[in-house]
């Protein structure tokens, strides 16, 4: 029986020989490999960790010692060490399969969910310090990347330990990526740390070294504090220091005796303690090695050659892509174009924009609200900036939204990038609410396209405009609508009248478009005449063609890939109402709720409603049945 098999819970990982352990490590980085070739998935995150999570279960004890994953896109090797092992972990990030991220809903071992970088340390410190309140003695262990630490979170977090808890083990995984590779400074203050011999044998072996000189055993009598002092006559202390945390490393993050020996140190010791972890991402597959972006998290893929399917002949490039192409187009034709990223150049179609045009190109880290203040300080010296973040990404920026750019009405373009489901990341990763969370602030304008030629035309729009403006669109391929020479500007609140309809008029939104089209067709198969309308912006809407349309039919339908509550179809309502108009709506948009995540868009929707044959059954039930009331309005 493979030792994998014998793992039912983190006990039995303890229970294991010394000389197993190696085994055990390549038959975890088998499975993780196996599984994510026929998924997808974040291979390069979890291969790297193999060895470190399993010397995190063999010193500590989950459930009542707490571990917070950074991100927790590296949780794969916790889960089938922690009784998860199972046909679960065959369908992981599939509908009936684990999450591709921790769930406290999941198993009590997941002590936090997570999906954004930089959560970890102050989470973990949270729990230190209701550790220390209660009077417990549970350990507390923050896993975090080394791309964490760009995070602005993070470092308020790193402010706060030393005066709020004793007791805290914090682990910095250094693989020298996030997604694509880190930028900055302190990425590179970590390879002057792994790089700096002097610092590493006095850090090592310090106390030895005072033993060895004159007055060293009264040095060593008088404390840490006194050590920490002198030591820095010898070689200056390491930023975590500064902070009053002990700094140890650089760990080789494969040897697990080298493991297991530091965390039982961090374990045991009196102030909180920061292990520099070093790990190779992807280690073990030679591929994902080789291409650590692509691997970071990996569509399905062939073992063999790392190779995925390949595009069909044809196939209409992703959003992201035509997004890139003309942004490089725009910003060609004016230099005061530029274009800002938050450690996704490829995830957002910046890398092409890089390549071609690298001095007005920007890649921040995983901060995004510095790359929002970043982007209002340039649009307040002449400049156009283009920030390309996730919408989901973008929610942790909302101060700046509103105080920094809205509030002084500054030229900046926000391109949001998987606007929807990201169906197999979850509920972390959907982006449904920004609508909803935009829609509130004066003076932006928002708008979502329908297909990747009216994209760029709202691209022309939002650089024309001397003013916020937001563009949402899905993750995945366009619709191969073929796109004009130049792109050409959007009159701002215009919607686009598609279809013509005497009994209902259909109102959607970016991708629900073609939904509505598709949804017409059927309704006329009922008898019904509908008419379409791509309201294209929601903030402003278009009140005067929506007041016609709302006197000519008998029923307005919203069509949004969006949280119901906030977005279009609530913008109609509050438009009709404030112009004192009767007309029933029927919103169609995603249910109040956290969407988890599913094998697909389709098979999400057939699971909250929103399969087109149950919204076909919806509006036809709406509209007979306000054809059976005596006053309809």
């Amino acid at each position: 029986m493979p030792l994998l098999d014998r793992i039912q819970s983190p006990d039995d990982v303890k229970g294991l020989a010394a000389e197993d352990l190696p085994k055990l490590a390549e038959e975890i980085r088998a499975r993780i490999i196996a599984t994510t070739s026929r998924n997808g998935g974040h291979i390069g995150p979890n291969l790297g960790v193999v060895e470190l999570t399993i010397a995190l279960h063999r010193i500590f004890s989950t459930p009542t010692d707490r571990f917070c994953f950074d991100v927790a896109h590296q949780g794969y090797v916790h889960k089938l060490l922690t009784g998860r092992n199972d046909a679960r972990f065959e369908k992981i990030r599939q509908s009936d399969g684990l999450s591709g991220f921790l769930a406290r809903s999941e198993s009590e071992h997941d002590a936090y969910g997570a999906g954004h970088a930089g959560t970890a340390l102050s989470a973990a410190l949270g729990m230190a310090s209701a550790r220390d309140l209660r009077g417990s003695d549970e350990h507390v262990v923050a896993l975090c990347g080394d791309a964490a630490f760009t995070c602005g979170i993070t470092m308020e977090a790193l402010n706060n330990v030393a005066g709020a808890t004793k007791r805290l083990v914090i682990i910095l995984n250094d693989n020298k990526w996030s997604i694509a590779k880190n930028v900055g400074a302190l990425p590179r203050y970590f390879n002057e740390l792994i790089t700096n011999p002097v610092y590493n044998r006095i850090n090592d072996d310090f106390e030895s070294l005072l033993e060895k000189i004159p007055g060293g055993q009264s040095i060593i009598k008088f404390g840490s504090k006194w050590k920490r002092e002198t030591k820095d006559f010898f070689v200056s202390s390491s930023i975590f220091e500064t902070y009053g945390i002990r700094y140890i490393g650089p760990i080789d993050g494969h040897d697990l005796k080298q493991l297991e020996h530091y965390l039982e140190f961090a374990k045991n010791a009196e102030q909180p303690v920061l292990l520099h972890i070093l790990t190779e991402k992807g280690r073990g597959y030679d591929v994902a090695i080789q291409n650590p972006e692509r691997f970071h998290g990996a569509s399905p893929f062939d073992v063999e050659t790392g190779k995925g399917a390949p595009a069909p002949e044809g196939a209409p490039p992703k959003y992201q892509d035509a997004m890139g192409q003309t942004l490089v187009k725009l910003a060609r034709e004016d230099a005061n174009v530029v274009g800002i990223t938050a450690a996704m150049p490829a995830g957002t179609g910046l890398n092409a924009f890089e390549k071609a045009l690298p001095d007005q190109f920007f890649d921040v880290g995983i901060a995004e609200e510095h790359a929002v203040l970043f982007a209002a300080g340039m649009a307040t010296s002449g400049y156009h900036p283009v920030c390309a973040i996730y919408s989901t990404f973008l929610q942790r920026a909302y101060d700046q939204i509103i105080h920094d750019v809205a509030l002084q009405n500054l030229p900046v373009l926000f391109c949001m990038d998987r606007a929807g489901l990201s169906p197999n990341d979850g509920a972390t990763h959907h982006g449904l609410f920004d609508l909803a969370y935009l829609r509130c602030v004066p003076g932006v304008v928002v708008m979502a396209p329908a297909d990747e030629d009216e994209l760029a035309d709202m691209m022309a729009t939002g650089l024309a405009h001397n003013g916020p403006a937001f563009i949402r669109y899905p993750r995945g391929n366009a619709l191969g609508t073929p796109m004009k020479a130049a792109p050409q500007p959007i009159k701002i609140g215009q919607a686009k009248r598609l279809q013509v309809g005497n009994d209902i008029d259909i109102w959607a939104i970016g991708s629900m478009v073609a939904d509505a089209e598709k949804l017409a067709a059927r309704l006329s198969e009922h008898g019904i005449e509908a008419g379409v309308v791509n309201a294209r912006f929601v903030k402003p809407l278009d009140v005067e063609r929506l007041g016609e349309s709302a006197k000519s039919t008998r029923l307005i339908v919203t069509m949004e890939d969006h949280v119901i509550t906030g977005g279009l179809g609530t913008a109609v309502g509050e438009a009709l109402q404030a112009a004192d108009i009767q007309c029933p709506v029927e919103r169609i948009g995603w249910p109040d709720t956290f969407i988890e995540h599913g094998s697909s868009v389709t098979i999400l929707r057939e699971e909250n409603g929103l399969s087109p044959e149950s919204i076909l059954d919806r509006v036809v039930h709406r509209y007979e049945r306000l054809l059976t009331t005596a006053d309809p309005r």
